[in-house]
Parts: structure tokens; C-alpha cells; sequence
């Protein structure tokens, strides 16, 4: 499978090298690759610059947005929910036509500082997802992997033995079966891969991830999710 990374920061390099590892090819796009590759200094969380990741790991390959989400079969939304759609433009209507896409951001507002909210009109009665999939609807949206630390999402086996859930939601069955997959090989278990119905439910996990803010800064730690008691 080819996959293309909208995006270039922790979430994205996280996915990409999983990916990458699973032996699939993966491009990463992003705004200006010249401006990425000329960073020198750490990320506000202590990353590495860009360029020093990618060498790391040089099997996966840079573009940009575009060329991204031409390159994919599959394609991940990894950017700055405040950003995504204006991201997604940029990479081509064209590029995403037919394709899944797979949204794992937050439409989240640090204007007011600490802990952020949701941002205006994506909110209660819209969602960033669905926001995207009106903006390109001959696109496969797919809500997922959005409510947890990103080490979780592509390893869920750190803790707890796996046994915690992550949520699913859109409007094409198949696409999600396709997702399904790619959890599954990241390690999910099928009983643990929570499918809530079409693209609207992704109000409800965008939501929850002001929660999980809360729970991170109490505990001081993003290794840990959640489970269902039946």
C-alpha cells in the first residue's frame, strides 16, 4: 500500500514510520519542503528538527501536500486541526478524489490558552470530519485514532495489554473496512475498534479529547485510554 502523511509533526512522523516499518510506502507531505528541511532547532516538545528525523528514517519519502496526497492510496490527515482544511486544499481535490482518507486530527483552540477548546462552528453540531467531507465529497472520510497519545495509536499493546478502545466513524462501510485493516496491523484488537456510525459521530470523539486533555494534565502522562465496561 502507498500512503501519503498530510502533515510533518509528531502524529505524522509517528504514523509514517509505523507505516513505514509495516513495509509500506510513505510520503509525507508538507507546505514548503525547502522552509521543513532548513530547521535546525528542537520542537516546542523536544522533537528533533525534521530533517534529522527524516534521515533516520529514509525510507520514507517528502513532498509536498500535493505530492503527498498523490502519492497515496490512503491518505492521512496528520496537521493542526485548525489547519486542515486550508492543508487539504493545498494537497488537491483531484489528489483525494476517490480516495480514504483518514482524519486523526482535532479542531482544538489554544487562543485562550490552556486546556484549549473546541473550535467555533466545529463544535455540537459539526465536526472537523465532517467539515472535510463536505469540503471534498468525492473523498472517503474516516474518523479514528483521534483520542489517544500517538504512541498508542500505532502501538495499543504499551499498555494495558491492548485491551482499550479506539473509535471509528464514517460514511463508506468500505472505507472503514480498509482502516480497520491498517488498525489491525498497528496492533488493535477487532473487539477494541469501536465502529459509532457515519461521519457526524466525530463530534462526539472530538469532543472527547477535551477529556482526555484534562485526564493527561492530571496524570501527567499520555499513556493511558480508555475502556468499556459491558
Amino acid at each position: 500500500m502507498k500512503a501519503g502523511i498530510i502533515g510533518t509533526g509528531t502524529v505524522g512522523r509517528t504514523i509514517a514510520a509505523k507505516l513505514a516499518q509495516l513495509d509500506h510506502a510513505v510520503m509525507m507531505g508538507t507546505r514548503n519542503i525547502a522552509e521543513k528541511l532548513a530547521v535546525t532547532e528542537k520542537d516546542n516538545y523536544g522533537n528533533p528538527p525534521f530533517s534529522e528525523w527524516l534521515s533516520k528514517n529514509n525510507n520514507v519519502k517528502l513532498g509536498t501536500f500535493a505530492d503527498a496526497a498523490s502519492f497515496g492510496d490512503i491518505v492521512f490527515n496528520a496537521t493542526n486541526g485548525s489547519s486542515s482544511v486550508t492543508a487539504l486544499i493545498m494537497a488537491g481535490t483531484r489528489n483525494l478524489s476517490g480516495k480514504v482518507l483518514v482524519d486523526i486530527s482535532n479542531p482544538l483552540d489554544f487562543s485562550n490558552g490552556m486546556p484549549p477548546s473546541l473550535l467555533p462552528g466545529l463544535n455540537n453540531t459539526n465536526s472537523l470530519a465532517e467539515e472535510i467531507q463536505n469540503t471534498f465529497p468525492d473523498a472517503k472520510v474516516v474518523k479514528t485514532l483521534n483520542t489517544m497519545w500517538c504512541r498508542l495509536m500505532i502501538d495499543p499493546g504499551l499498555i494495558g495489554n491492548g485491551n482499550h478502545i479506539n473509535f471509528i466513524a464514517g460514511d463508506d462501510s468500505g472505507a472503514k473496512e480498509e482502516v480497520r485493516k491498517i488498525l489491525k496491523q498497528f496492533g488493535w484488537k477487532e473487539e477494541n475498534i469501536i465502529d459509532l456510525g457515519d461521519i457526524t459521530a466525530a463530534r462526539s470523539t472530538e469532543a472527547f479529547v477535551t477529556l482526555w486533555i484534562r485526564v493527561r494534565n492530571a496524570l501527567n502522562t499520555g499513556a493511558f485510554n480508555f475502556g468499556l465496561v459491558k
